[in-house]
């Protein structure tokens, strides 16, 4: 359900935020260049919302998220939650801050231990974090599998004895059992069947009403995005292109990236002719990109000042920004 403009808390607010992978060659492993996985990327979440972000394989969207929440350490930049710029905090201030920042994996298998019963994973995330124990933790362990679909009974299963869609509800209540306040969620649904798709999407929309969750979605899917997203964030090559509404984005896309994106996505009319925008060429490497816009090798409306430097954002109102001057 999207949530009505006005005035917003906001919960998380990354500011200018980088990834470089240093390149390394020789026997001396010297640094030659870096690949710029995300580049200089600022947005803001606020309390109750899903901001979903989007881009192709390879925009760095991932990498955003992980740096996010410090699964890996981000090179420069803040990302303040509630008031703390979390990659400045120690050790036991961050293994608190997690039980507040969780992550949904995409791949629903690999993200489970093999060898661990659902209650197993569950009782040890409880165990870590001082939550529960012993029938207070069997209760718990009830109530997730509940909230996310599954019977009691499942807890004495292995990630083996179930499908894609069950293993992903797992991999979310998991996620839930610390109680967290954001959670992101990393392409959640594109290792899944189409049909269940809608069912992961409903629940997480579903436990963001009942628990007040906020979600940093990361999808390539556009159409999957449109459904859950209150705000959606278009990222090429490390680089932020667009952000607007949800609605407006899909509605009026400014920039000519969002505008290709949005050609390819099908519609749901049998016989319906979509007029789809085939970008040329193919995405330069992060550790080489072209100067300016990054997109403007492959832009159709790209004129001699996108190679010059990378724009400013362009304010359509209502927090509608795009970075291009064609726009």
């Amino acid at each position: 359900m999207r949530k009505a403009a006005g005035h917003r808390e906001v919960l998380l607010d990354v500011i200018d935020l980088k990834k470089h992978f240093p390149i390394r060659r020789g026997i001396f492993s010297r640094t030659v260049g870096y690949v710029k996985a995300v580049d200089g990327v600022s947005f803001e979440i606020a309390k109750g919302e899903t901001l979903g972000l989007v881009g192709e394989s390879g925009c760095g969207k991932t990498t955003a998220g992980r740096a996010i929440l410090r699964l890996i350490e981000p090179t420069s930049g803040k990302v303040v939650f509630e008031g703390r710029n979390v990659p400045e905090l120690g050790k036991n201030e961050m293994r608190a801050l997690r039980r507040r920042m969780q992550i949904v994996f995409q791949d629903p298998y690999s993200s489970l231990n093999p060898r661990m019963t659902v209650g197993s994973m569950l009782s040890e995330v409880l165990k870590i974090h001082n939550l529960a124990r012993g029938r207070e933790a069997k209760a718990r362990i009830s109530e997730l599998l509940d909230l996310v679909g599954l019977a009691p009974e499942h807890a004495r299963r292995y990630p083996h004895e179930f499908s894609g869609g069950q293993r992903q509800r797992i991999g979310v209540a998991r996620a839930l059992a610390v109680s967290p306040e954001l959670i992101v969620a990393d392409e959640p649904v594109s290792a899944l069947d189409v049909s269940i798709q809608a069912q992961i999407v409903n629940l997480l929309s579903d436990l963001q009403e009942r628990l007040d969750l906020t979600y940093l979605f990361i999808a390539h899917d556009l159409s999957v995005v449109e459904h859950i997203s209150d705000r959606v964030a278009v990222m090429y090559l490390g680089k932020l292109m667009e952000i607007a509404a949800a609605d407006e984005l899909y509605s009026s896309p400014r920039h000519p990236y969002t505008k290709a994106l949005l050609s390819a996505v099908p519609i749901p009319e049998p016989g319906a002719k979509s007029r789809r925008t085939v970008l040329k060429g193919d995405v330069p490497s992060p550790a080489a990109p072209p100067p300016g816009c990054p997109f403007n090798p492959r832009c159709p409306e790209a004129v001699p000042d996108c190679s010059k430097a990378f724009p400013a954002a362009r304010d359509f109102g209502g927090g509608h920004l795009a970075w291009c001057i064609m726009a």
